[in-house]
């Protein structure tokens, strides 16, 4: 899988977080949390920008926040940042 397709894929996870975090869907937000986790192991680092790796590298803090508004504004956060990356991306 290249990495453009990763990396929108991983967008699209934790968009889908913020988007049930923010509805009250706790369950529902932990799995495509997980399910953005999972997602990570399938992208190259090796071809991929210094800041995208160490953004990737961060957006697991997300299941360590105590607020869930907080996890819902980090998961969208991160969900823009990726999906620009990979729109970047040739």
């Amino acid at each position: 899988m290249s990495n453009k397709i990763a990396l929108s894929s991983l967008a699209l996870d934790l968009r889908r977080t913020a988007l049930a975090y923010h509805r009250g869907s706790i369950k529902v937000a932990e799995r495509f949390l997980e399910e953005a986790l999972k997602r990570k192991k399938e992208i190259d680092f090796s071809t991929i920008k210094p800041y995208v790796v160490k953004l990737i590298e961060k957006f697991q803090s997300i299941a360590k926040e105590d607020d869930l508004n907080k996890r819902a504004e980090d998961a969208l956060m991160y969900s823009v940042l990726f999906q620009n990356a990979a729109l970047k991306m040739k």
